[in-house]
C-alpha cells in the first residue's frame, strides 16, 4: 500500500492576500500546504479520501492517473470543494465515480453539486454512483474499508482503516468504542491544528496524548494550521514516532 498526502493544510487561520506570517514567508516546501486530502493505492483499488478545493490540482500534482472511487469523511466545504473535477476520471476511465459517504454528506453533494444529479444531464458533466455508509465495514474492489466514528465538535465525522492505514481528520472527539479500531496499525493519520484550544479540532498537545494511547506503528499529523508553526522547529518538539506530515510525503505500507 502507497500512503500520498494530497494536502496537509487547512483554510483555518490563514489569510487570503498579505499574509507576512513565517509560514507564509519560508522557504521550506514542507510550510506549502494545500487543503487535507490523501490518495490510498493498493493492489486492488486506487482511492482518494476527501476533495477538496485544490482537489484537482493535488491529483495533477501527484500524477494519479486513475481513480476507483471516492470517500468523504464529511460534508464540510475545505473537503467536498472539488467534487466536480471528478470528471475528468469520468473522461478518461469512461466510468461512473463511485462515492462512499454518509447521509448527511450524500445531501450536500446533491444540493451544492444538483446538476451532477438531475435526470437531464448537460453534456461532460461529472458523473457518480453514490453508495451510503454507516459505522460499518465495506468492501470497495475486494478492499476492506472500516468506518471509525469520531466527532467534529458535535458533528459525526467518518475516519478510515484501510489494512494498516488509518486516517482520521476534523475531529477533537474519539470514542473509546472507535478507538479500539485505531489499534494495531502501522500509520495513523491525525489531525493536530494549532497549540490553542480550539471548540472542532485537536490541539498539538492533544493528539500528541492521541497518538501515545493508539498503540500504533507510527502517526502522521494533519490538517495543520499556520498558527501551529514552521514545519521543522514543530517536528523538533515531537516523540519519536510522531511526525508532522507534509504536502506530497509518500509512505509505503
Amino acid at each position: 500500500m502507497r500512503i500520498t498526502f494530497l494536502g496537509t493544510g487547512t483554510s483555518q487561520g490563514v489569510p487570503l492576500i498579505g499574509c507576512m506570517c513565517g509560514v507564509c514567508q519560508s522557504a521550506d516546501p514542507r510550510d506549502n500546504r494545500l487543503r487535507s486530502s490523501v490518495h490510498v493505492q493498493t493492489d486492488k483499488i486506487s482511492l482518494v479520501i476527501d476533495t477538496g478545493p485544490d482537489f484537482r490540482y493535488q491529483m495533477l500534482r501527484a500524477g494519479v492517473r486513475e481513480l476507483d472511487a471516492v470517500l468523504f469523511t464529511h460534508g464540510h466545504k475545505d473537503h467536498t470543494a472539488g467534487f466536480d473535477d471528478i470528471r475528468a476520471y469520468n473522461f478518461i476511465q469512461k466510468r461512473d465515480m463511485e462515492v462512499y459517504c454518509d447521509e448527511r454528506v450524500d445531501l450536500i453533494l446533491h444540493k451544492d453539486f444538483d446538476y451532477v444529479f438531475t435526470d437531464m444531464k448537460y453534456p461532460g458533466v461529472p458523473r457518480a454512483n453514490v453508495h451510503r455508509i454507516g459505522n460499518e465495514p465495506f468492501e470497495i474492489n475486494g478492499e476492506l474499508i472500516i468506518p471509525i466514528l469520531v466527532y467534529h465538535y458535535k458533528l459525526p465525522v467518518f475516519g478510515f482503516r484501510i489494512g494498516g492505514f488509518t486516517y482520521i481528520t476534523d475531529a477533537n472527539y474519539i470514542p473509546d468504542e472507535e478507538f479500539q479500531k485505531i489499534s494495531g496499525s502501522d500509520v495513523f493519520v491525525l489531525n493536530a491544528l494549532r497549540r490553542e484550544e480550539h471548540i472542532s479540532h485537536f490541539t498539538l498537545q492533544q493528539a500528541i496524548d492521541v497518538a501515545s494511547r493508539a498503540n500504533v506503528k507510527s502517526t502522521y499529523f494533519t490538517h495543520i494550521s499556520h498558527q501551529l508553526g514552521l514545519h521543522e522547529a514543530v517536528e523538533k518538539e515531537l516523540p519519536g514516532s510522531v511526525h508532522l506530515a507534509h504536502d506530497g510525503l509518500q509512505l509505503d505500507i
